[in-house]
């Protein structure tokens, strides 16, 4: 797969990337039950011709190694974190000698593939003049840190070219309303790319404390009595259209009003 993509890339061809979910449901609407290569292949065909906007133009080759490096990154910090919960669980059995030689090893060995890991990434972007430009730019934002920059510029290349409402949307952070007739349903977010919104609110967190516009914002939140999870949500949706409209600017973060 990843030598088709560089091969497209080569040869300019503009492609996109369709989320299969609405492949499926445009088939159930046509009443499509089968399945062949070829059918699949009309099906997509029709469905472009009739949402040609759909989907998402494919990233760029460094875009996309950034985005398996950070996968990766994630998936080993789980690992890490599961480890830890078992040395927390061994210590509270009274087991805790008998598995500590091997516990410290594999703790030791994902602490070395973690930062290798990260140091993978650092280097390919700071190997690339634009995306170096952008991470200062996120990184200059109190409250977005190196993985949430890593992961804004893995996972939202568009970062920049959106408005802020589409920039919310593709984080999975913009409200979805629920309303029918005289009924107004209970909004929640949801959709967009749940690894890019998981780090978001991690920043979120960190933001509300320490970022003297967004501190500012929880604050006000919480005195109206916002629950805890609304409060970082429009937080890390402020987050994310802050660092959004920054990259469009390529302007650094300047204590300007949210």
């Amino acid at each position: 797969m990843a030598g088709y993509c560089t091969a497209v890339d080569t040869a300019g061809i503009a492609t996109r990337q369709l989320p299969p979910a609405q492949i499926k449901a445009f088939a159930a609407s046509r009443s499509t039950r089968a399945k062949t290569d070829r059918i699949d292949a009309e099906l997509i065909a029709r469905f472009m011709a009739f949402r040609p906007d759909a989907g998402r133009v494919l990233p760029h080759e460094k875009f996309r190694l950034i985005r398996a490096l950070a996968s990766k990154r994630g998936q080993l910090v789980e690992t890490r974190k599961r480890l830890l919960a078992q040395i927390k669980a061994h210590g509270k059995l009274g087991s805790a000698e008998m598995f500590d030689a091997m516990d410290a090893e594999l703790k030791g060995l994902l602490d070395h593939q973690i930062a290798e890991l990260e140091m993978r990434v650092q280097q390919t972007i700071a190997s690339d003049d634009d995306l170096a430009a952008t991470a200062g730019i996120l990184r200059s934002v109190p409250g977005i840190g190196p993985v949430a920059s890593t992961m804004l510029i893995a996972e939202m290349p568009e970062l920049g070219q959106l408005s802020g409402e589409q920039a919310a949307a593709l984080a999975g952070l913009a409200p979805i309303a629920h309303d029918s007739g005289a009924m107004r349903g209970k909004r929640a977010i949801g959709g967009g790319r749940r690894q890019l919104r998981h780090v978001m609110f991690q920043a979120a967190l960190v933001a509300s404390h320490h970022n003297p516009i967004l501190k500012t914002f929880a604050d006000r939140l919480r005195a109206a009595g916002k629950p805890h999870k609304v409060v970082i949500t429009a937080v890390a949706r402020k987050l994310v259209t802050i660092a959004n409209a920054l990259c469009k600017s390529r302007l650094k973060w300047a204590n300007q009003a949210a």
